[in-house]
């Protein structure tokens, strides 16, 4: 378990919060999903009205953490029995409806669950580096809990373009197409400028346009049940879990039949 799998700056009305998970490209764990349900729990009893996530220059999140299924018993017999995807997209939820502004500020890799996050927010700031893709046909899993929140951003047409295509788009097509708001080289005074604007908003009415939204607009809590049941059994596919555990352990990817040797590659190249 990560000491922290967050960093949280507050600064009323705002509270920044970034992965703190450099070394895995700042992947989601079951850590990073239970301090970032608590942070929200927080903003909202302390009047926080602007919520934003960040990564590092690297990496905004490049998705799940393959690392957790690849257990010899999980390969072999379906994920753990406790394996529950609903967190995560209860996480995205309260992110696309909860009474405060959510904001990704995106730098460099961004990835299949990381494009939820993305998806997910109100406001998408990124800079040039930034790149966005949904590698998870690849292993044969697909973007299940992520599509509700994407469809809602770009359309049914791109987001299927994006899964199919399982190529990254890079920070200028993502605004082209809105998944991104607003894109320049240097992305933090654009933050900034954001910021600005944004804090002058009241809380309460930011709850009640928030509220409005996700119950008449884009009602996501409808796609919940069969969102989260598909990721079960994507997780609980033998097939997909031994392609998983091949590339993490080995570094194959699922379309390499071999390696010649000394040849290595990472976790991070597909996730």
């Amino acid at each position: 378990m990560d000491p922290s799998a967050i960093v949280v700056h507050r600064r009323n009305p705002v509270c920044r919060v970034r992965f703190n998970r450099p070394e895995q490209q700042n992947a989601i764990n079951d850590a990073v999903i239970r301090e970032l349900h608590a942070l929200l729990d927080s903003c909202e009893k302390d009047g926080t009205t602007i919520v934003v996530l960040e990564g590092d220059a690297e990496a905004f999140c490049v998705g799940a953490d393959f690392t957790a299924f690849t257990a010899p018993e999980s390969a072999a017999n379906g994920a753990p029995a406790e394996y529950d995807p609903s967190p995560l997209y209860d996480l995205w939820l309260r992110m696309a409806t909860g009474p405060y502004i959510t904001v990704s500020h995106v730098r460099g890799r961004t990835n299949a669950g990381g494009i939820g996050f993305v998806a997910a927010s109100d406001i998408v700031i990124a800079d040039t580096t930034a790149t966005f893709g949904l590698s998870e046909l690849l292993f044969g899993l697909y973007p299940a809990m992520v599509l509700p929140f994407l469809v809602r951003r770009v359309g049914y047409q791109r987001a299927n373009y994006l899964t199919l295509t399982t190529r990254a788009v890079d920070a200028q097509l993502a605004t082209e197409w809105g998944l991104v708001d607003s894109s320049a080289e240097s992305s933090g005074p654009l933050l900034a400028r954001h910021l600005g604007r944004l804090s002058k908003l009241p809380g309460d009415g930011i709850a009640r346009y928030k509220r409005f939204v996700s119950s008449e607009i884009a009602p996501l809590e409808r796609y919940r049940d069969a969102a989260v049941t598909a990721n079960r059994e994507i997780f609980s596919d033998p097939a997909n879990l031994r392609r998983i555990t091949r590339f993490v352990e080995q570094g194959i990817h699922p379309w390499e039949r071999h390696r010649a040797h000394g040849e290595t590659s990472t976790a991070r190249d597909a996730s």
